[in-house]
């Protein structure tokens, strides 16, 4: 299959939107920019398209689809119950970075939910993306169009290095964003609970409609015998080629304990990548430092991460050490997408030195 590109601009816009409602509607792939990462779309109500996705993604068929839409009405058909809570969040944060699960309508293949009752739907704010979509007039089932497992794309070449060959279409709208996939609230229950953290964060929810429970999934790993609410669950995501460990502990004591590891490595003749916050940067000596931002802004930290782990995978580094960034409200999405890259492996700094390389 050859791949095409397409690249927005303000005189092409009418003509590749048209372009690509026409290939989902004939059941084809293309990948899109949204606010948060770029998107691998395909028709949602057509159960081959959806099987079209996971192949080319190489995803568990178990991994539930997100379906994009343009308008909040959308909704109503595709969802067979909408709860106050999630009225009040769609009026709130749509269009926006936040994905709400409903029970799923009769029209919804299995196929697209990963074989849930539930649906999960999203309306993006990203203009190309609302464009496409108003455009297509469909339901667009999306994950990040990325290989299964691979950090999310947040430029159209980092599609094209995962997807060439594998799909129809790529549109190029530049860099996106927020950088880090969209929260994810299920909003069948009682009480609305975070499946996934995002740009939205606990607080924001709780602002609008109370009370909000975090899925015990966010923290940790989930076993191999649960099957998955929502994307990002169960699997591990976003992660580099090299083995990735996070180190937990103060700034300096974080540097003083990889400058050990650089050491041990130089000897070993080893290549090793060290994710870096601005503060702590210029104080290692050695290893391939990719800085990622600061402490003090989350946001950029957020949108640099994927490019930073693809970028050490072009390096070829062989394994790779990450400074921990935390804290309340946006640090719980970072963090979460950090613990995934890494498999949940976190260490104490003081660790550092005994470990595997």
């Amino acid at each position: 299959m050859k791949t095409i590109i397409r690249v927005i601009q303000k005189d092409t816009m009418e003509a590749v939107t048209a372009e690509a409602a026409e290939i989902w509607k004939r059941g084809g792939l293309v990948a899109f920019p949204t606010e948060t990462v770029y998107g691998l779309g395909g028709n949602g109500l057509d159960p081959e398209a959806s099987k079209k996705i996971y192949a080319a993604k190489g995803r568990p068929s178990d991994n539930p689809l997100i379906l994009h839409i343009a308008d909040r009405k959308q909704a109503e058909g595709l969802a067979s119950d909408i709860s106050e809570a999630g009225r009040l969040l769609m009026e709130r944060f749509w269009p926006g970075p936040l994905t709400l699960i409903f029970p799923k309508a009769k029209n919804i293949p299995l196929e697209t939910t990963g074989g849930l009752e539930t649906v999960a739907i999203r309306m993006p704010s990203h203009p190309v993306a609302q464009a496409l979509l108003r455009k297509a007039g469909l339901p667009i089932a999306a994950p990040s169009a990325n290989l299964s497992g691979r950090p999310s794309p947040t430029l159209a070449r980092d599609v094209k290095e995962d997807m060439d060959g594998r799909i129809d279409m790529i549109v190029d709208g530049g860099e996106v964003g927020i950088g880090v996939e969209s929260t994810i609230v299920d909003v069948t229950g009682e009480v609305p609970t975070i499946l996934r953290p995002g740009y939205i964060t606990e607080e924001m929810l709780r602002d609008v409609v109370g009370r909000v429970a975090v899925d015990p999934a966010v923290a940790g790993s989930v076993g191999a015998e649960v099957k998955p609410k929502a994307p990002g669950m169960k699997y591990r995501h976003y992660a580099p080629k090299a083995p990735m460990v996070l180190v937990e502990g103060s700034c300096d004591a974080v540097a003083e304990a990889l400058n050990r590891v650089l050491e041990k490595a130089e000897r070993d003749g080893k290549k090793i990548g060290i994710l870096a916050s601005e503060e702590n940067a210029g104080q290692y000596r050695g290893g391939v430092v990719k800085v990622v931002g600061s402490h003090k802004n989350l946001d950029c930290v957020a949108h640099n991460l994927y490019r930073v782990l693809r970028e050490f995978d072009r390096e070829e580094v062989e394994m790779i050490y990450s400074e921990c960034f935390g804290g309340q409200a946006f640090g719980q999405a970072v963090m979460n997408r950090l613990k995934k890259a890494a498999g949940q492996h976190v260490i104490r700094a003081e660790e550092a030195a005994e470990n595997e390389m």
